[in-house]
Parts: structure tokens; C-alpha cells; sequence
């Protein structure tokens, strides 16, 4: 008997199917969850992208305000007369 493409990958597929059926089930169970992932689900997840974006810029502006603050402080210990030239 001779396989052709098609069913060697439908094959394939099947096998996937019935070995990991039992992992794929959890996706589909989202009533059961929460009322906050049901949330996060009906908007596709947008919101959580653009909070943890913000965050992450959030930090990074601070990170580097206050890296300006400590350097310009050691550059006043180091060099006191240039600043007030300035």
C-alpha cells in the first residue's frame, strides 16, 4: 500500500493530536478562569502589552534620571570651579 504526502502528514497530525490533546484542552476552558483573564482574553491582551511597555519605559526614565543626578553630582565634586563658569 502507498502512502502519499497527504496522508503521511495527516498521520502526523493525528499522532500530535492524541499525544498532547490533554495540554491543549486548558486554552479552551476560560469561563472556568477568572474574571480578570476573561478580561484580558476578550482584548486580546493589548492592555497587558501596552502596561508592561509603559512600565518598562517608566523605569528606564527614571533609571536614567537618576544616573544624570549622580554623575553631574560627581562631576561638581570633581571639577567645583568649572560649574561656576558655566
Amino acid at each position: 500500500m502507498k502512502f502519499s504526502t497527504q496522508d503521511a502528514s495527516q498521520a502526523a497530525v493525528d499522532t500530535l493530536t492524541s499525544n498532547y490533546a490533554d495540554k491543549w484542552d486548558g486554552a479552551g476552558q476560560i469561563d472556568q478562569t477568572n474574571a480578570f483573564i476573561q478580561f484580558m482574553y476578550s482584548n486580546d491582551l493589548i492592555y497587558v502589552v501596552l502596561g508592561v511597555t509603559l512600565i518598562i519605559w517608566f523605569v528606564l526614565l527614571v533609571f536614567l534620571f537618576r544616573l544624570d543626578r549622580k554623575v553631574s553630582t560627581l562631576e561638581n565634586k570633581i571639577n567645583p570651579s568649572k560649574n561656576h563658569e558655566a
